[in-house]
């Protein structure tokens, strides 16, 4: 995939030729990617959808075993789709906006309580949060 980096980390139980033939199976050939690491063993892999609804499980299955057996705890892997329960970017985008306008075209002093409602009808804080 041409949006991924050079180089990346993947699990060491994943051999070269699977993480090919998997790359194929997901949107923008963007196979999972070892994003964060934390020093109790944790860390965070993104991970775009998976095309074949048909080849779905079978591929998660084998990529959230490699984690797990690369885990010094060996711990199960905790998953979330992101697209769920995060804002799009437009929605950012449009709440930034507001709140641009927000803090240029509201004087603070005079308008307190309309004002710190405006500022949460913007949602940027619930986004940032």
């Amino acid at each position: 995939s041409s949006s991924l980096p050079e180089y990346f980390v993947v699990p060491s139980s994943l051999a070269d030729q699977d993480l090919k033939l998997y790359s194929y199976s997901f949107i923008g050939r963007r196979m999972p990617l070892w994003s964060w690491n934390h020093p109790n063993g944790s860390a965070l892999v993104r991970m775009a959808n998976i095309k074949d609804v048909l080849q779905q499980r079978r591929i998660d299955q084998r990529i959230c075993n490699a984690i797990t057996r690369s885990h010094p705890l060996r711990s199960d892997v905790y998953k979330s789709d992101l697209d769920k329960c995060l804002p799009t970017i437009q929605e950012i985008q449009a709440a930034h906006i507001k709140l641009k306008q927000l803090c240029v075209n509201e004087p603070f002093e005079e308008t307190e309580d309309k004002w710190l409602s405006s500022l949460e009808n913007t949602r940027w804080l619930e986004y940032i949060r």
